[in-house]
């Protein structure tokens, strides 16, 4: 006995693929179309979080950081628009790319002191921890 998986919108899927790559090559210089939103890694030591997000193409004033109680949230909204004026023609293209991204802060930061540096479409983000949450090394003396 052969079992075959039922898929009543097959004929939608096939057509959803075939528009999608023949219009794949139209948006190939937008690479940030294809996101929701930017690869983040976060890494953390004795005394700090740091976060980096790559975000290409993008600049410092597209993108906005902000702290409300221990909520961590980045942002970013940019639109372009482009106009080529021809005697038989005009061609308008529009693009835009938003995203919004939100990181619960542990209770062992310093929310205030919280930095932030973009630099080559490379947003740094610094989390310092507070003194007490940081390790500390007890010398013990044994008698």
């Amino acid at each position: 006995m052969n079992l075959i998986k039922y898929r009543p919108n097959r004929m939608v899927d096939v057509f959803e693929d075939s528009w999608n790559r023949f219009f794949d090559p139209f948006s190939a210089d937008v690479p940030a179309a294809k996101r929701t939103s930017p690869s983040i890694d976060i890494d953390e030591n004795d005394n700090r979080y740091s976060l980096e997000v790559e975000l290409p193409g993008l600049t410092e004033k597209d993108v906005e950081v902000k702290v409300e109680g221990n909520l961590l949230t980045l942002s970013s909204k940019k639109s372009e628009e482009k106009e080529e004026k021809n005697r038989d023609y005009v061609l308008k293209e529009r693009r835009s790319y938003n995203f919004s991204r939100s990181f619960v802060l542990p209770e062992n930061v310093e929310p205030d002191k919280i930095t932030a540096e973009f630099k080559n479409g490379l947003l740094v983000i610094d989390v310092p921890k507070a003194e007490k949450a940081k390790p500390k090394l007890l010398e013990i003396k044994v008698k």
